[in-house]
């Protein structure tokens, strides 16, 4: 019987961050890093929602508020901001502005609600899916749409 092999769905692990009361979870495969708050260098005419760059170990990295992105309120810079750095297949690093990074949870694709997206309607969400965590709920961040700058 040494063959036999358990096979176990172990889920996807998520970084959970804070926005406001919100919280949401960042598959953890798309972060290079998080870095505490910097000083951010302003570049002038780009969109609102870039607050500018920043030098990370000699590499230029763009950084977005996601509060801006998402049209909440802008961003209130305390000492648990963070800077999370995503690495995407096709695109440079880019880092994100979070208010504060929670924990890691480990979801499974059982407890995870998909939300249907409607290009036509025009509206763009930014939720991939609802995950169920502990007896709350975690709003699943869909970093494609997020990064995408069509706008």
């Amino acid at each position: 019987m040494a063959n036999e092999v358990a096979v176990v769905n172990e889920g996807t692990q998520y970084i959970v961050v804070g926005l406001g009361n919100e919280q949401y979870g960042i598959d953890i495969k798309y972060i290079d890093n998080i870095v505490r708050m910097q000083s951010i260098t302003r570049v002038p005419k780009v969109q609102e929602y870039f607050k500018g760059v920043i030098n990370l170990r000699g590499e230029v990295v763009p950084v977005m508020s996601l509060r801006i992105k998402m049209n909440l309120t802008d961003d209130e810079i305390t000492n648990k901001s963070r800077i999370i750095i995503l690495k995407l297949e096709s695109n440079a690093n880019i880092g994100i502005l979070v208010d504060e990074v929670k924990k890691v949870v480990t979801i499974s694709d059982g407890d995870i609600e998909r939300t249907s997206h409607d290009r036509k309607s025009g509206s763009q969400t930014f939720i991939s899916g609802v995950g169920k965590v502990e007896g709350g709920l975690i709003s699943l961040l869909d970093l494609s749409m997020i990064i995408d700058d069509e706008e």
